[in-house]
C-alpha cells in the first residue's frame, strides 16, 4: 500500500462551522449511514450545491472515493461514495502487567495484523517501548507499509495516564515510568501524533465501537493481575478530570494490614482478588500441601500463577474453587458500589482471570444483584467481554481515529491529506 496521493488540497482557513460540516459528512460516510451525495444531504439538511462542494474537497484530499451507480429509483442515479480506509494505517499496541499485544489496523480499525509478545512492565519504559517499537516495525512491514503510510500511534498502559499529555502519573505496577514522555518518543520515531491512555479505557471503547455490541452507559471491567474499570456515559468514554476515571483496583475493601498492594497501600482490591492476589494465595496452599494439585504445579514449575488457580479450579480442586469464590465475591460488592452509584445498563467482564470459569462469573453476578438496589439492577446486564485480546487494539484505534477526525485537529491536517509528518499536532492548538 502506498501513501496517499492526495496532498496539498485548498482548504484555506476553513471556518468551524465549516469543519464540523466536513467531519460530519465524513462520519456518515465512514459508519456507513450515508453512501451517496443526496442520502447526505437528506442526514445533514445541506443543500446539493453544498454537499457538492464539500465532497468534492473530502474526494481531492483523498479521504473519499467514488464508487459504483446506484440502482435507479426512478430518478438520476446516484454514485455511491466510499471512505478509503486503506488511505493510511494506525500502529496500536496495549501493554499489561506482563506482557503486550501490538497490531496494525486500517483506518476504521479493523485489526490487520497483531502479535503477543512477553514482556515485564517492570523493566522500566526503555527496554518495553524499544521491544514495541521492534515489533510494531515488523508488523507494519507484515502488512506491506512503511513508515509514510502511518497516520497514528495508540497506546494503551497498565495505570493512570494523565491524558492531555500522554504520560504515565505514579503508576503502581510500573516502576520507572513515572512522567516518562511516551508521546514525544513514539511521535519522534514514527513522525506522526500519539495518545496514550490507560489500557482499561481503550477494552471499554473497543466495545463501545464495534458496530452491534456495547452502547450506552457501560461499565467494562478488567480482571487480571491488576483490576480496573473503564466508564461509558451515553455511548462516550468518560476519562474523568485527569483521566485516571475508573481505578477501582486501588479502592480499600479491606482493614487487613498485612497484605500490601503493589501500590505500597494496604486493603486494596486488586491485592485481595487480582490475578497476582490469587497467585500468592495458591502458592500458600500449595507450600502447605493443603491443595495437591497446586502443589504438584508448583513442583513442576517452581511458583504459582493466576492461572494455575484458575486451572486447579476447573480440574475440581476445592480450595481453589474457595479462593475464586471468595475473589469473585469481594469484586463483586465493589461493582455493586459502582451499580448503585453510577447505574449502568451493562458490565461487560474481561482479562485474563474473567475466564476462570461460570462459577466465579455467578459469583460475581449474584453479589452484585444481592448488594445493589433493585431499581438499579433492574434491567442491568452483566456479560463477557465479547472482542478477544484484539479489543485492546481496537479501542487504540478509535482513539486515534477520534482525535484525528475531531473539529480540533481536523482542520489541521485536512490541506495535507494525512496526519502523517505532523507529530506535535497535540499542541499546536494549546490541547497539551
Amino acid at each position: 500500500m502506498a501513501a496517499t496521493a492526495h496532498k496539498g488540497v485548498s482548504v484555506e482557513e476553513p471556518s468551524t462551522e465549516l469543519l464540523e460540516s466536513y467531519a460530519r459528512l465524513l462520519d456518515l460516510v465512514r459508519t456507513g449511514e450515508a453512501d451517496t451525495r443526496p442520502a447526505l444531504s437528506h442526514r445533514t439538511g445541506l443543500g446539493r450545491t453544498a454537499i457538492t462542494q464539500r465532497t468534492t474537497t473530502l474526494l481531492d484530499a483523498g479521504l473519499l472515493e467514488e464508487g459504483e451507480l446506484n440502482p435507479s429509483t426512478g430518478g438520476r442515479q446516484a454514485r455511491t461514495l466510499r471512505f478509503r480506509k486503506d488511505a493510511g494505517r494506525i500502529l496500536t499496541a496495549e501493554l499489561g502487567a506482563t506482557g503486550f499485544i501490538a497490531g496494525v489496523t486500517d483506518l476504521t480499525g479493523t485489526v490487520l495484523t497483531m502479535r503477543h509478545c512477553d514482556c515485564d512492565i517492570a523493566l522500566g519504559p526503555e527496554p518495553v517501548l524499544s521491544e514495541v517499537e521492534s515489533t510494531l516495525d515488523d508488523l507494519l512491514a507484515e502488512v506491506g507499509a512503511t513508515p509514510a503510510d502511518v497516520w497514528g500511534v495508540g497506546l494503551g498502559l497498565p495505570g493512570p495516564v494523565e491524558f492531555a499529555t500522554a504520560r504515565p502519573s505514579e503508576p503502581p505496577i510500573m516502576p520507572g515510568w513515572n512522567n516518562y514522555p511516551v508521546r514525544d518518543r513514539l511521535s519522534a520515531r514514527y513522525n506522526t501524533p500519539v495518545w496514550v491512555d490507560n489500557e482499561v479505557n481503550l477494552l471499554c471503547l473497543g466495545e463501545l465501537r464495534t458496530p452491534g455490541l456495547a452502547k450506552g452507559d457501560l461499565l467494562y471491567i478488567k480482571i487480571g493481575t491488576g483490576i480496573g474499570a473503564g466508564i461509558s456515559n451515553a455511548g462516550r468514554l468518560h476519562r474523568g478530570a485527569q483521566g485516571c476515571a475508573g481505578d477501582i483496583g486501588h479502592a480499600a475493601v479491606s482493614d487487613d494490614s498485612t497484605v500490601v498492594c503493589r501500590c505500597g497501600k494496604t486493603g486494596c482490591l486488586e491485592a485481595v482478588a487480582g490475578g497476582a492476589a490469587l497467585a500468592r494465595d495458591g502458592e500458600e496452599l500449595a507450600r502447605s500441601g493443603r491443595s495437591p494439585a497446586l502443589a504438584a504445579a508448583l513442583a513442576e514449575k517452581g511458583t504459582i500463577t493466576g492461572a494455575d488457580v484458575t486451572a486447579a479450579a476447573r480440574a475440581g480442586d476445592h480450595h481453589s474453587v474457595q479462593l475464586l469464590v471468595e475473589a469473585g465475591r469481594r469484586i463483586g460488592a465493589m461493582l455493586a458500589t459502582m451499580v448503585n452509584f453510577y447505574n449502568p445498563s451493562i458490565i461487560l467482564l474481561g482479562g485474563k482471570v474473567s475466564g476462570a470459569g461460570d462459577l466465579f462469573l455467578a459469583t460475581i453476578r449474584e453479589t452484585i444483584y444481592r448488594r445493589s438496589l433493585p431499581l438499579s439492577t433492574r434491567e442491568l446486564r452483566i456479560e463477557r467481554a465479547r472482542l478477544g485480546e484484539e479489543g485492546g487494539l481496537v479501542g487504540a484505534a478509535y482513539m486515534v481515529l477520534d482525535e484525528l477526525f475531531s473539529v480540533r485537529h481536523f482542520g489541521q491536517w485536512l490541506p495535507a491529506g494525512s496526519p502523517t509528518g505532523m507529530p506535535h499536532m497535540h499542541t499546536a492548538n494549546g490541547h497539551g
